[in-house]
Formats: C-alpha cells, structure tokens, sequence
C-alpha cells in the first residue's frame, strides 16, 4: 500500500486527476478527516474539503506507474 497527501487547486485538477487514475488498474482511496471515497470518483472527490491536502492510498505495492503519474498532485513535507 502506498500512502501520500495530494492537493487540487483547481476544479481542472480534480478532472485531470480523476482521468489519470481510471486510465490504472489499481484501486484507490481518497480520505480527508473521517470520510473516505473513491479516487475513481468524481462525485465523491467534490463531496471532500478541497480547501487542504487529502490522503491518497493506493492499494498496491507495485504502482510505481501511477505514483510518478500523479507527482503533479503530490504534497511535500
């Protein structure tokens, strides 16, 4: 499982980063305080605070595809 914080800042970047995550088989999770919704989901990603960073979790090990794919998005500590 791989886990990282992301942050949109447009609603272009919610769209664009749900196209990049369907176009990857892998299953993956978006989380923000206790809701928990469908990264493949661009419903469930507008029902999220946008506002601050949101966990990504992508129910692999293997996914180095999509974790260079989604750098755009990536929060650095």
């Amino acid at each position: 499982m791989v886990r990282f914080p992301i942050r949109f800042q447009s609603i272009t970047d919610v769209k664009e980063f749900v196209q990049i995550v369907n176009s990857y088989p892998y299953d993956v999770d978006l989380s923000s305080g206790r809701y928990v919704v469908d990264a493949k989901s661009i419903m469930g990603i507008f029902s999220l605070e946008l506002q601050s960073a949101i966990n990504l979790e992508i129910h692999s090990n293997s996914c180095d595809d999509l974790v260079e794919a989604l750098k755009p998005f990536r929060v650095e500590s």
